[in-house]
């Protein structure tokens, strides 16, 4: 048993919410929320080293899975980025499938040609871009 098998769940809110769910029924009531596909991912926490698990809207390229650190557009990158930064392997759940991956920062030619696939899924992407003045990171999933 890996230490990201017993992660900690967002705190409230809709996450937490969708996450219960996500986990409860392995993915049946949560993959798709809000007409997108969602996966659940597990990050070590960069300070305390515990599990943490977030939800997140997901592309894909080929066998990676793609995911944008937007948080919304905020000034600071969300924490599950900073976390995986800080230790790249991570924990993937998609649907009912759970497995080990690695993350990375897509490189900036990655990321010209990689975005359009992720403002196809959410649109949003591109006013969260314009909300802020950091850059915000396109991460790249693959299977460990």
């Amino acid at each position: 048993m890996s230490d990201l098998d017993d992660p900690i769940d967002p705190p409230g809110g809709w996450q937490r919410d969708h996450t219960e769910r996500y986990v409860a029924t392995d993915g049946a009531d949560g993959h798709q929320w809000r007409g997108v596909n969602t996966l659940l991912l597990t990050t070590r926490g960069r300070r305390s080293g515990k599990a943490r698990r977030t939800p997140l809207i997901y592309g894909r390229d080929g066998d990676e899975y793609l995911v944008v650190a937007s948080a919304g557009g905020q000034p600071k990158h969300p924490s599950w980025y900073l976390n995986l930064r800080a230790d790249p392997r991570v924990r993937l759940q998609v649907g009912a499938e759970k497995f080990d991956a690695v993350a990375r920062t897509a490189s900036p030619q990655e990321k010209a040609r990689l975005w359009p696939v992720m403002t196809a899924i959410w649109p949003a992407y591109d006013d969260y871009q314009r909300k802020t003045s950091r850059e915000i990171p396109l991460v790249i999933l693959s299977r460990a």
